[in-house]
Parts: C-alpha cells; structure tokens; sequence
C-alpha cells in the first residue's frame, strides 16, 4: 500500500512504523522515552542485514539512502557501548467454557463459547547483551529450562521456503521444523514422571516453534515466566490461554503490534487480535495435533464466540459476540479425570445405533445455541435483566438434561447440579466433553449471600473445588511495563519482576499481585485490551453498537 504511513503503539506508547513507498527517511524507535538503536524506515535490523540493505539501496539506484544509510549506522555504532533494554513487560489471556452446544457442534451443529476471568499471565524480561539465552519458566507445573539462542535450529528456521513473518497465516505444522525442535525438547525435565514431561515438552514445543518461526538469531536473550489460574486438564482452555499470552508476546517484542489504546479504531485492533490468534493457533497444533480454533480465538477477543463447523477439511465458522454480558459464573471442578475422545466416541456410538433418537437431541441442542444468540443479538438485550438471566439459565439447564440424555454426565456432575439446585443459587451444566471435568453455574442475581454461604459450604463439604468468576470477560491483554499501582505508597507504582512474580502464592496470590481485574479488585488501570479497544462496532445490519466491556 504505496504511501501509507501508520502510528503504531505498544502498550499505549506510541512506536511510528515505516512509511511504505520506498522512502528513505531514518527513523528511531524509542519506549519510556529511550532511544534505540538507528533503523531504516522505522526497523531495526540485525546487524548482519547492513550490507544488504546499502546494496538494496544501490541496486536501486538510491546511493543517497545509502550513504545516509551508512551514517546511521556510524551513527549506531557509537551507541553500541550501552543500548537499552527492553522493560519487563505481562501479557495475559483467559481461559473459556462452552456455554451451549456441547457433542452437537461435532456434527455440524452451533456452539457458543465464552471467556472467563480465570487466566494465565506472561512476564518477559529482558537479559543484558551477553546473556545469550531464552529460559521459560512456569513454576505452577515445576517446569523451567533454559536454550542457548545460538544453538538452536536457525538454520532451518530460516530457509526461504520455510521462513514464516508476523503477517502470514500458517494452517499446519512443518514436520521437518517439528522434526528439527525434537533435540532441544527431549533434554527437558529428565527428573520428571513420564505425564508430567509430557506437559513439559508440549508447552516448550508451542513456545519454541513460534520463537523459531518469529525471531531471529539476534532476537535478545529473555526470561519468559508463566502463572496461569485455570486448572489444566479441565477442559476449560489453558493451552490455548498460554499459546496466546506467548504469541502476543513475541509479536510485541517484534514490535509489530499496535495498541490496545482507547481511540484506537476498531478495524486496526480487530487486525492485531487476528494477528495475535492466527500465531496462537499455530502453538494450539503444536499442542494438541488438531485444534478447533475456537479456544484460541475466545483467549484471544475475549467476550463470546459462536462457531460451527459443518466440515473438517476447513476451519469453523466463528461468529464474535462483541455485547456479550459480564455475568457472574461459578466454575467447579469435579476434580474427576476424563478423556474427550472417550465422551465423544460415546455419542458417536449411540448416534450409530439410535439415530432416530439422537439426532432430533443434537437437534435440540443446536436450537440452545441459537435461541442464546438471538436472545444476546438483540437491540434491547439487557443483562440486567431478571427475566433475561433467567431465559439465559433456563437453557443452560435444558442444555444439561440433554446432554445427560446422551450419556456424556456424570454422578459427580449431577451431584454439583443438585446441590446448585437445592440450596436455589442458579442454573448449573456441564461444560466440555463431561465425563467429569468441570460444571458451570450461571448465578442468580436474586440469591442472598446466605443462599450463597450454604452453597459454598456444600461443595466444600464434598472435596469440589470452586471458583468464583465471570462470564464474558476481556481478551487478551497488555501490561507495558510491568507496572502496578498494589496499594503501595509509591507514585510511581510496583515494579512486577520475576522473584516477586514467582513468589505470588497460588490463584488468589496471582490475581492480587497482577490480576486484571476479579473479584473485589476493580479493572487496573494498567491493563490494556484490543477487545475495548476503538469506536463503535458495526452490527452484520450496517448499525453501530456500543462497545462493551
């Protein structure tokens, strides 16, 4: 696009990117008002790219660009004695839960995700030049390695016909790129038990592909250090949390993301949460094979998704639902193990054999999901409503009673459902494959808070473990610098390093060091989100809508 010339921004400090018509004019690119070094159109280059950006300039018959090329760079040199460093920086995601359409939307059928306020949270920090290294830590699951940057497989990495940039949209894993991760990954956690490096090694494998792919030999040395407050293996989307807060990360550091700022127009942050998703979903494969997306895609806009799949061969049709509600959800975990491929080929199985039966079910499941759309689509929709709660938690419950109809519950799910319904705090389904797992409570706003304790106290009393969130929250957000006003005396706020940021005890001692925003803390100022990014929205009618959120 001849002639464009666009305002970036990170974090809300303003970063000016080239203009596109083959102007020479050199720029610098600065944070928290540093310099650093000198770049041609607003880049930075590696070093090694010197020679051929002053022949590119000669070839075109630019001798000026080059020479002031060259002094640039004479100029940079002399800087060289002590450039800044990058600040410590967050980024964070959340997790999700299907909220209609589980089992139906494997058969073509609609299903809606939302995102929920438990989340993982990303602190890079910046080594000095000689640190040559990139370490990823996630203390939640004991896991901590470190590579040496130039002992990876650049190589390869980097040939024309494998080379990926920030823009392209990579739809498959490269097996000869997984092929040649496989030596650094094996090494890792050789004290740990078999599942557990398992783990290990898919999280490594999400963050060393998208590093590998991204970056570049001279990408500076860096500590990466994850906490996550959603329960892995829940069902309940923390791979696809992690792969977010990772891509978004790197794509920062590449500098190649603008915002979240307020006047931020909202086609621009729609673009960089596409940005963001597309490399998400490239560590979702590395993890998992063959992901939906869907994940990866509410982690990332945050809100609500309603997505179908009519056919395997392509990817899901995901519909945002920019005005879904904030609304109170009780999650809890039954604690009991299950296995997705399990509850699905359960269905599949009785599909086979009643489908006279099951399929007017998968049906009515469908007809769920799209009447909660229709209901949230309105013009009128009102969350705070009663009787719109209520229309909202009595699908979820049918939701439930068909989904039990297929098979997929489980005693400890309806024992959660019946003590929800006992003690009249809400509506509670299951959510995911079932078999176990996790159920979900849409609360009632009209339950009082002794309603509220003895409901506690029963889960409690049966070895569940619950969490008090929202429904509907924001996507994928940006800490920059890594700075919190906690209650401190200090003006200036509490720099998040990396011992503070381990030392934070557990879910509660996450959320109150640096949480976005749950519970009884209000939305920190610091936090910046593309999904409350912008002016308003445009509806599929042509009409604006106010921005929620």
């Amino acid at each position: 696009m001849p002639g464009l010339n666009v305002d970036w921004h990170l974090g809300g400090l303003p970063l000016h990117s080239p203009t596109l018509s083959g102007d020479s004019k050199l720029r610098t690119l600065s944070w928290n008002n540093h310099t650093a070094p000198a770049s041609v159109n607003g880049w930075i280059l590696p070093e090694e790219d010197v020679e051929d950006e002053m022949e590119t300039f000669q070839a075109n018959g630019n001798d000026a660009a080059a020479n002031g090329y060259r002094a640039a760079e004479r100029q940079t040199m002399d800087r060289k004695s002590s450039p800044p460093m990058m600040p410590a920086f967050m980024t964070s995601a959340p997790g999700k839960v299907i909220v209609y359409g589980e089992h139906a939307v494997v058969y073509g059928k609609a299903a809606m995700a939302a995102a929920i306020a438990l989340r993982s949270y990303l602190l890079v920090t910046a080594l000095s030049k000689s640190q040559r290294t990139i370490t990823l830590r996630f203390p939640d699951i004991d896991m901590e390695h470190t590579w040496k940057i130039d002992e990876l497989p650049w190589s390869i990495f980097s040939q024309p016909s494998k080379k990926k940039y920030y823009y392209d949209l990579v739809d498959k894993l490269d097996p000869e790129l997984v092929e040649a991760m496989q030596p650094h990954l094996s090494i890792m956690s050789p004290k740990a038990s078999p599942e557990d490096r398992k783990i290990h090694q898919n999280a490594a494998s999400a963050f060393l592909y998208l590093f590998l792919s991204l970056g570049s030999r001279n990408f500076p040395g860096c500590v990466y250090t994850l906490r996550s407050t959603i329960p892995i293996g829940a069902g309940l989307g923390s791979s696809a949390s992690i792969s977010v807060c990772l891509s978004s990360a790197i794509l920062l550091q590449l500098r190649t993301l603008s915002g979240p700022h307020t006047d931020q127009p909202r086609e621009e942050a729609d673009l960089q949460i596409e940005r963001i998703n597309r490399w998400a979903f490239v560590g979702e494969m590395c993890i998992h094979g063959n992901p939906s997306g869907v994940d990866n895609t509410v982690a990332t806009g945050g809100k609500a998704v309603v997505f179908k799949r009519g056919d395997y061969s392509g990817p899901p049709t995901v519909t945002p639902l920019r005005n879904f509600p904030e609304l109170p959800l009780l999650l809890v975990n039954t604690r009991q193990s299950r296995s997705t491929s399990t509850e699905v080929a359960k269905v599949a199985a009785l599909r086979n054999s009643q489908p006279a039966v099951v399929e007017p079910i998968l049906e009515a499941i469908n007809q769920i999901t799209e009447s909660a759309h229709q209901l949230i689509s309105k013009s009128n929709f009102d969350a705070k409503d009663a009787g719109t709660v209520q229309t909202l938690g009595d699908l979820m419950k049918t939701n439930h009673g068909l989904l039990a109809a297929l098979g997929v519950s489980h005693p400890k799910l309806e024992r959660i459902r019946e003590i929800v319904d006992t003690v009249g705090a809400g509506w509670t389904k299951l959510t995911g494959a079932g078999g176990g797992g996790s159920a979900i409570t849409l609360l009632n706003s009209n339950a009082s808070p002794s309603t509220l304790q003895r409901l506690e106290k029963a889960l409690a009393n049966e070895g569940f473990e619950k969490y008090e969130t929202t429904l509907g929250g924001d996507g994928v957000g940006v800490l920059w610098p890594a700075i919190l006003h906690n209650g401190s005396d200090d003006e200036n706020g509490e720099d998040i390093d990396q011992e503070i940021f381990m030392d934070a005890d557990g879910r509660e001692g996450i959320e109150r060091l640096v949480g976005v925003g749950v519970g009884a803390l209000e939305k920190r100022d610091g936090w910046k989100f593309w999904s409350n990014a912008g002016g308003p929205h445009v509806n599929s009618d042509g009409k604006q809508e106010p921005i929620s959120g």
